[in-house]
């Protein structure tokens, strides 16, 4: 696949609610997607002191963490602390102990789990819905 053909692997749900970012993570996660999410990450604190996330997990094949800067981690890390209120993990796998010792201290951020079949779970402890054309994780082919 030539790289303008490559499909980004960090997607922008859109939901009922303007302070929850909701995005879908497929396959594999290059530097550049990343640096898309922190992007859509800053853009959300610019119009929202406070927001909670839900990351949808879809076939997913791993990071690049070593080629992201590490500067660019760290004020990820700080921003998050700062505005984020609740995430949700929806997939797998499950990122919860991962993302809780990333913050490196008691996590001020309230961080859930949700198996695939619980994504439904996940979407009411956020107090939203998805809007527009929209797939489950568990939805038939």
């Amino acid at each position: 696949m030539k790289f303008l053909e490559e499909v980004p692997a960090i997607r922008q749900i859109e939901t009922d609610r303007a302070n929850l970012l909701a995005i879908d993570i497929v396959g594999h996660v290059s530097a550049a997607d990343a640096e898309n999410l922190f992007g859509l990450l800053e853009a959300a604190y610019a119009l929202h002191s406070r927001i909670d996330v839900l990351l949808r997990l879809i076939d997913h094949e791993g990071v690049d963490w070593s080629a992201i800067a590490p500067e660019t981690l760290d004020q990820g890390r700080a921003d998050a602390i700062a505005h984020i209120g609740r995430c949700a993990t929806v997939g797998e796998p499950d990122w919860t102990a991962e993302a809780q010792a990333w913050f490196e201290s008691a996590p001020p951020v309230e961080i859930r789990h949700f198996d695939a079949e619980e994504e439904a779970a996940a979407w009411h402890w956020l107090q939203a819905r998805p809007l527009g054309e929209f797939k489950s994780l568990t939805a038939s082919p």
